[in-house]
């Protein structure tokens, strides 16, 4: 095991025993916060290039898989539905999985299929996108220069419970102005909460695709909700 392999292990296998430490404690906030950071870099890891990664791709495979079992986690903490919902339990059997994910050759637990991420593009490699063809007659903004189709659906978190004492914190975004704003494609904006050092204290938040473009202004009209108190967040 490489150094850069056995301390990528250290640091998810902390924010996971951090993530179910605080669920099982019933800091449910904070357990949402932990399991979707891991899964977001989990997420990451899944999607880089064979010689950009320390992990083959059969254990990128079930790295992704565990990255869709903390979101299932995560939704069910948010949701009042309790029915098929993945528990606590579920999730701390995975533990051992991510911890000797480089010797682990058994059948995943659960039949879950990796999240797919929305596609990292290079430099100028939006003008090789190839787009599917709507099938559908009479499509909302067919044809028309100033709007987009309705595309990836974003990642936006709902609001959190109120606190007493404490104070949410919500972002809107109506519009941003660019000089080449007709030149974009599928635009959109993510929001993400750091601190000092780069890390991300909050979900990372993707809105979903512009509604349309006007002139030099891209339109969202979206409200991100941010997704630990403001109380809670580290100074600085």
């Amino acid at each position: 095991m490489s150094e850069a392999a056995r301390s990528l292990l250290q640091r998810w296998g902390a924010s996971f025993r951090k993530g179910t430490d605080f669920d099982s404690w019933g800091q449910l906030v904070e357990a949402i916060d932990e399991y979707q950071i891991l899964a977001r870099h989990l997420q990451k890891e899944a999607q880089s290039q064979h010689n950009n990664s320390e992990f083959t791709e059969d254990q990128k495979k079930t790295i992704a898989k565990i990255a869709t079992c903390l979101e299932l986690r995560s939704a069910a903490l948010q949701s009042t539905q309790s029915q098929d919902e993945f528990k606590l339990e579920d999730l701390k059997k995975l533990e051992p999985i991510l911890k000797n994910i480089l010797t682990y050759n058994k059948e995943f637990p659960f039949d879950v299929q990796p999240v797919p991420l929305r596609k990292i593009l290079a430099p100028g490699e939006e003008e090789h996108l190839e787009f599917e063809e709507d099938d559908e007659e009479g499509g909302a903004g067919a044809g028309s220069p100033n709007s987009f189709p309705a595309r990836v659906p974003g990642t936006l978190l709902p609001r959190l419970p109120s606190e007493p004492g404490m104070t949410l914190l919500t972002i809107t975004i109506e519009k941003i102005g660019l000089k080449d704003a007709g030149q974009c494609i599928d635009p959109y904006i993510t929001v993400s909460v750091k601190d000092l050092n780069g890390i991300d204290l909050t979900p990372v938040q993707d809105t979903p695709v512009a509604l349309r473009k006007e002139d030099t202004y891209i339109h969202f009209n979206v409200d991100i909700e941010i997704q630990k108190h403001i109380e809670r967040l580290t100074k600085g």
